[in-house]
């Protein structure tokens, strides 16, 4: 992840793959959220025979997206935690604003799953789905609410069985009505990224103690896992509450914790539910071991760090090079107290960049926008900024095998085929890479091809200035809520004034950067996104002509193109990985040869630190950190050992 290096936490306005999930990197939605499968893993994955056909119609106790379960229905745990973890102690971790992706100064709402206000840190905490995430698969799920589902006669409608013993925190039944309403709430009124994400569900029914939901003919393939785990509301306390509003009123949840305290600007605090209805459940045990947990908000990265060395908070993971690099040698980490560590990441490592919004004049034509990318020097700021800890990121898909590679193969070839002459011709031929600069931090010869491209758009020299062929200057602000970016961007920008584009750095407050970013108006903003590797609905979030469209979309460079639709609807149609694969791919091609965004860079590790006070699994599931899910206390450890438990 990255800040001044580092791949920042993604947010409630990420919710973009599916299922959704909390990870430390924020709301994420993904059969596989931010961190799913390495590529040698989805190299082997490709090259395995087809299984055999899972019958679907017959009750399961969990979803996939091509069917295949690891765990079977008696399981007792999922194999990434310790069973008999001890339950106590308290968690603390920090939020900080990363990346201006959402508003960590503050928050105005309990509310996060609705466009209104910036929500509260750790809601989704509180909220059960009909089944949950498995971080050991790449996107399986198993039944929390639900028990079993199962897929109608009529190949469009699933069904839902409820565990009769579901209950809210006042202790009243979570029904069939209360499914029904949510789903129907989240599609109606929820936020768009997650309205639009479910737009293919037709209706959810009650039948008896069951949820019928029922989906529109042609659905994607990952839209029964999106339905399972979407947030369960009560039915019953929003009768006499609007679903879409902004509220500090804490909503009656069923999860396995609920907020206790919080103060706007400063902390939130949530404490375990000790009589949790669902804590012996399968896909429970050894999970939400703390009593307590909370994170506190800060406005500055620094003074959080100096917060987290006074033990202010007690686990932090680092999102800045600088700080990594040398920040470090305090008396706590010398002498123990403190255990820092890097784990590796084999996951997809997400798109972090400057997003070019497409929206607007000047960015309409490509060959501007390929030349606005080709003034930032990775290299020289790798370098002079980051240590050198990074990599440059140069697809959609980095670090799984749904990146495209060399000339397209025959099913890419023959997806793409009918755009021929109304897409670039590069699309055909080598994927676009991001061409490596000499390191100076103005390479000449990269600068000289930037200004070919705008001459060959139509762009003029007037003076010192760049003009538009309709005789506007060309003038570009980068948007930001916060400065921690700024010393990336200001080489960037001074590159660009070599060119004649007058470009500025403009850091609003965050409430402002957040309308702004939600109406589109910007010309360059910063955000990242998690990639699943198997992604589904996520890449019509993120990429479809409708989503353009959509204020409040995660479509944030505006990219509305046919060809690009329809790889869409061909990795949403695939029956297989080997089909998704040869669909991302194409769509790579398209998105990298119509130069949306300036990509960035990642790095193939987490940098976590921690003061030693908390036990973990011997190792984290593959696809996530596993923190604070499956960590622990160690004073409850040592409580439990004195007890003779």
């Amino acid at each position: 992840m990255v800040g001044p290096g580092g791949l920042a936490p993604l947010n409630r306005r990420d919710l973009v793959s599916v299922p959704l999930t909390l990870t430390r990197r924020g709301l994420v939605a993904g059969a596989g959220a931010a961190a799913l499968v390495g590529p040698r893993q989805l190299r082997a994955e490709a090259a395995r025979p087809a299984p055999p056909a899972v019958d679907l119609g017959q009750p399961r106790h969990g979803l996939s997206s091509f069917g295949e379960l690891a765990y079977p229905a008696d399981f007792a745990h999922f194999s990434y935690v310790d069973p008999a973890a001890p339950k106590g102690g308290a968690f603390s971790a920090q939020l900080d604003n990363t990346l201006g992706n959402q508003n960590f100064d503050t928050f105005n709402t309990l509310n996060i799953y609705v466009l209104r206000g910036d929500g509260a840190a750790g809601m989704n905490l509180t909220f059960d789905s009909l089944m949950v995430r498995a971080f050991d698969e790449p996107d399986a799920v198993y039944g929390l609410v639900a028990r079993s589902a199962a897929l109608g006669a009529d190949g469009l409608s699933y069904r839902f069985a409820l565990r009769p013993e579901a209950r809210f925190h006042d202790g009243s039944p979570l029904t069939a009505a209360d499914v029904a309403f949510s789903i129907t709430m989240l599609k109606a009124q929820g936020h768009p990224t997650i309205a639009q994400t479910i737009r293919g569900v037709d209706a959810a029914e009650v039948d008896g103690a069951d949820v019928v939901v029922r989906l529109a003919r042609g659905f994607s393939r990952d839209l029964p896992l999106v339905v399972a785990t979407l947030p369960i509301f009560s039915s019953r306390y929003y009768a006499a509450r609007p679903f879409d509003a902004a509220t500090l009123e804490t909503p009656l949840a069923s999860g396995p914790y609920r907020l206790r305290q919080f103060e706007q600007g400063r902390f939130v605090v949530f404490e375990r539910v000790r009589d949790y209805w669902a804590q012996d459940l399968p896909v429970n045990r050894g999970r939400s071991n703390f009593d307590e947990i909370r994170y506190e908000y800060f406005r500055d990265r620094d003074v959080a760090f100096e917060g987290f060395k006074a033990r202010t908070f007690t686990f932090r993971e680092e999102f800045v090079s600088r700080i990594w690099a040398t920040g470090y040698t305090f008396p706590a980490l010398v002498d123990g107290r403190v255990k820092r560590e890097t784990q590796p990441d084999e996951t997809p490592s997400g798109m972090q960049g400057w997003w070019l919004n497409s929206r607007r004049e000047i960015f309409a034509d490509s060959r501007v926008r390929e030349a606005v990318g080709l003034a930032f020097d990775f290299e020289w700021t790798n370098a002079n900024i980051m240590y050198g800890l990074y990599e440059r990121t140069t697809s959609y898909f980095v670090g799984s095998e749904l990146a495209a590679s060399e000339v397209p193969g025959a099913e890419e070839e023959a997806l793409l085929a009918p755009f021929r002459g109304r897409v670039p011709d590069a699309v055909f031929g080598e994927p676009y890479l991001p061409p490596r600069s000499d390191g100076s931090g103005q390479d000449r010869k990269l600068l000289r091809r930037a200004d070919d491209l705008l001459r060959a758009a139509g762009c003029r020299r007037e003076g010192s200035r760049l003009l538009l062929p309709s005789g506007q200057p060309l003038v570009i602000e980068f948007l930001e809520s916060q400065p921690t970016l700024q010393p990336h961007t200001q080489p960037f920008i001074r590159n660009l004034g070599l060119l004649g584009i007058a470009a500025s750095f403009r850091i609003v407050d965050a409430a402002q950067f957040q309308r702004r970013s939600e109406a589109f108006d910007y010309d360059i903003i910063v955000r990242r996104f998690g990639m699943s590797p198997t992604p589904g609905e996520l890449l019509r979030v993120l990429f479809g002509s409708q989503a353009a469209r959509t204020p409040g979309s995660n479509n944030i460079s505006g990219v509305a193109s046919p060809a690009v639709d329809a790889m869409i609807d061909a990795a949403l149609a695939a029956a297989s990985r080997r089909q998704l694969v040869a669909a991302c791919r194409a769509l790579d091609r398209l998105l990298r040869a119509g130069h949306y965004w300036v990509p960035m860079w990642h790095k193939p590790s987490y940098w976590l630190a921690y003061w030693d006070i908390y036990g973990h699994p011997p190792a984290a599931p593959r696809y996530d950190r596993g923190v604070p899910d499956t960590w622990w206390s160690k004073e409850a450890a040592a409580r439990a050992t004195r007890d003779g438990r």
